[in-house]
């Protein structure tokens, strides 16, 4: 018999080679494999845990395991979802999943007629760049996955897109906005939404349909805020809107006086800031209490119910507060209202973030295999034909717009949205309304 005290040593190196395997073979977390899911019924937050060998047998004999399949068994055809299922952006993600799954299930007839089966495989990315890179790199090595959607993350879509890019696989983000992820010009790597960086010009329409004649420029000096507002700049003098000052600025508390002193001397109708709402709120805030009456328009980043909590309400007063927007909720599009309906009914909470969007995209992976199909007389596609198809749809019709794509993968137009801040009060944030809305051809 092992003496137990020796015995310890012994169990404790055995498990910590087990350890160092996992890590070596997974990564720092587990790594979540597909679920196939039932089409036919809501599906919950997918975070598996087990390791992915005991994933695939639950998998393998689990009766959730149905998909949309001609009344003969064809080949298969899946179509991938990334997002976050678990941690603290999961709601998000799992709506971005049921927009796919719901897209699917109103979308596949053509693949029965051709016969085929779809098959849903989610993936939970966990918000970590980690976890998206070991599960792209399974999503790659299957040779049955065509096309998908995600991530939520930008920096997570951008590293994870590397990959579907070496494997040929297409991707269509419904959430990303960073001009990097499409700067790249992969042929596999799309989006169903604008640059962060069109903003700017959006505005300056806005500003134009208001009939403003002077503007003052705020920027910070970061990338993006910077090229915000050049395009702001350039797009608004075309209009004939007459720049009256500008700053690029870090917004200190030092060099805020100097600009409001700056501001208030040549009294434009228009403030355009480039920034956070936390930096710009003191500024603008001053403002007001000197006297100024103009309007304020910022970017997206005022879009933020926390920042504007403590903020005085004279922001609001005047000639208003507003911001642009790369989003706008399922229930601005009118085409989508039927999309509201059967995803309230089927998940029994309203669509929220990119769940429309993911919608489209999963209709725009399918539209692009079904013709990438039909060229070849019926032959299942390979992935860059799908890809290919992708860039070559012709004005297709989503719920939340009509899609074509410029050859880095850009949606040509996209479309963004100006909101008003009407209240500040953070319970009644989601009230604040749409105004207006432009198409900005890609940065």
């Amino acid at each position: 018999m092992i003496d137990a005290k020796k015995s310890l040593p012994i169990r404790k190196f055995i498990l910590l080679v087990f350890h160092v395997i996992l890590i070596l073979s997974f990564g720092c977390g587990p790594a979540p494999t597909p679920i196939l899911i039932d089409l036919s019924t809501p599906t919950g937050i997918a975070s598996p845990t087990q390791p992915p060998t005991a994933q695939v047998e639950a998998t393998t004999s689990s009766a959730s395991t149905v998909t949309e399949a001609p009344s003969a068994p064809g080949t298969v055809i899946k179509i991938f979802s990334h997002a976050p299922l678990s941690g603290d952006k999961a709601t998000v993600g799992q709506d971005i999943l049921h927009g796919v799954e719901l897209a699917i299930q109103r979308l596949s007839a053509p693949f029965g007629e051709l016969g085929y089966s779809l098959e849903l495989v989610p993936y939970d990315d966990q918000n970590t760049t980690q976890v998206a890179l070991v599960n792209a790199r399974e999503i790659a090595a299957d040779p049955q996955i065509l096309c998908g959607v995600g991530h939520f993350d930008d920096n997570i879509t951008i590293a994870a897109s590397d990959i579907y890019h070496q494997a040929g696989l297409a991707l269509i983000a419904p959430s990303t906005i960073a001009t990097l992820l499409t700067d790249r010009n992969y042929l596999e790597v799309n989006r169903v939404i604008g640059h962060i960086d069109g903003q700017g010009a959006a505005a300056a329409q806005f500003a134009q349909a208001q009939g403003y004649k002077t503007v003052y420029i705020v920027s910070l000096r970061s990338e993006t805020n910077v090229r915000n507002a050049e395009f702001f700049r350039t797009e608004s003098a075309r209009f004939g809107i007459k720049r009256v000052g500008s700053s690029i600025t870090d917004l200190t508390a030092e060099n805020i006086d100097k600009i409001v002193s700056q501001i208030m001397n040549v009294q434009p109708e228009l403030i355009y800031i480039s920034s956070s709402a936390g930096l710009a709120i003191p500024l603008l805030t001053k403002l007001r209490a000197l006297g100024y009456t103009g309007t304020f328009l910022g970017t997206e980043k005022f879009q933020s119910r926390s920042a504007f909590t403590a903020a005085d309400a004279s922001l609001v007063e005047g000639g208003g507060l507003y911001f642009t927007a790369t989003n706008a909720p399922a229930t601005y599009y009118p085409g989508a209202a039927q999309f509201v309906q059967d995803f309230s009914a089927k998940y029994s909470a309203s669509p929220h973030e990119f769940a429309a969007r993911a919608y489209d995209a999963a209709g725009i992976c399918l539209k692009a295999i079904e013709e990438a199909t039909k060229v070849k007389g019926g032959t299942l596609p390979t992935r860059p034909e799908v890809a290919r198809a992708i860039r070559r749809i012709s004005n297709y019709q989503g719920i939340t717009g009509t899609y074509n794509f410029n050859s880095q993968g850009d949606p040509n137009p996209a479309q963004y949205y100006v909101y008003q801040v009407k209240s500040l009060d953070p319970a009644n944030w989601d009230q604040n309304p749409i105004v207006a809305a432009f198409e900005v051809n890609p940065p």
